[in-house]
């Protein structure tokens, strides 16, 4: 009997503290959510692994789908902080909170084994509108030019477009990627491809062994040294973006990814911290 009597009296403290919280509940408390910007998510995965380290128990959920998903995420509450490559709107910027990340450049890139060095805004034009489909006018080698473009809902694309002058029906693209990585690997297996990436993600592959190049833009060198000294033409900033004032884990979060003690990571990722 009291053998019964001292199992039930367990089993009703087992029932009544997975009610208090279950692990599901506990797990749900801890996790933190990020959306948005392919450029912004190594980075801040990153940064992530080093807070979830300092803070055993928290885990940091980073997804990738465009910029204009981690807007829409965060005003829609899908997730606790947007990625964002590019400076909002006056519309989209109401009620938002913009954070700094770094700053970045968009550079074109080729094939590593293609003899081009240099291009101008004016070619680059021409190419992706599809007056230039061949290499020979630009290296001297008879070979059709694959454009690679970027899919629509990446802050990426409208910086390009905005900054040449286009509209995206100009365009004439052979392959459609979604992030700086696909572009990139489509390029280190295309001698014949251009496209245009994240400076930053570019100078990391290529420190990798990736069989890429990045072209000087009008003169001048596409580095992130030259994102740093604002020489490079097209430049943007990477953002976190929370609705209203951060809280809690998110804002946790934040104040950790802008202290200046964890800038090593922003510049192993080859982007610029905000206040270089």
């Amino acid at each position: 009997m009291k053998f019964r009597l001292g199992s039930f009296i367990l089993l009703l403290c087992l029932y009544l503290q997975s009610c208090t919280q279950s692990p599901d509940e506990k797990s749900e408390q801890q996790k933190l959510t990020l959306t948005g910007a392919s450029t912004v998510a190594p980075l801040v995965s990153a940064l992530g692994k080093r807070f979830e380290e300092q803070n055993p128990g928290i885990r940091i959920d980073v997804q990738t789908g465009g910029s204009s998903r981690g807007l829409a995420d965060v005003q829609q509450g899908l997730s606790d902080i947007g990625m964002v490559s590019r400076t909002l709107t006056a519309e989209e910027a109401v009620g938002m909170e913009v954070f700094v990340l770094g700053r970045d450049g968009i550079s074109i890139i080729i094939h590593a084994d293609n003899p081009l060095t240099e291009i101008t805004s004016k070619q680059v034009k021409a190419i992706s509108s599809g007056q230039i489909q061949n290499w020979q006018s630009l290296n001297e080698i008879d070979a059709p030019i694959a454009f690679i473009h970027r899919a629509e809902g990446h802050s990426t694309l409208k910086k390009f477009l905005e900054y040449f002058g286009l509209n995206n029906s100009q365009v004439k693209a052979d392959v459609v990627i979604g992030d700086n990585q696909q572009g990139i690997k489509t390029i280190a297996g295309n001698p014949n491809a251009i496209g245009y990436v994240s400076i930053g993600a570019a100078e990391y592959s290529m420190q990798e062994g990736v069989s890429i190049k990045l072209l000087a833009l009008d003169g001048v060198e596409a580095t992130s040294e030259a994102v740093a000294n604002g020489r490079f033409p097209l430049l943007r900033q990477l953002t976190l973006v929370t609705k209203g004032n951060p809280t809690g884990l998110a804002k946790d979060f934040i104040a950790f990814v802008q202290n200046e003690e964890n800038y090593d990571i922003i510049q192993l990722q080859k982007f610029v911290p905000p206040k270089n």
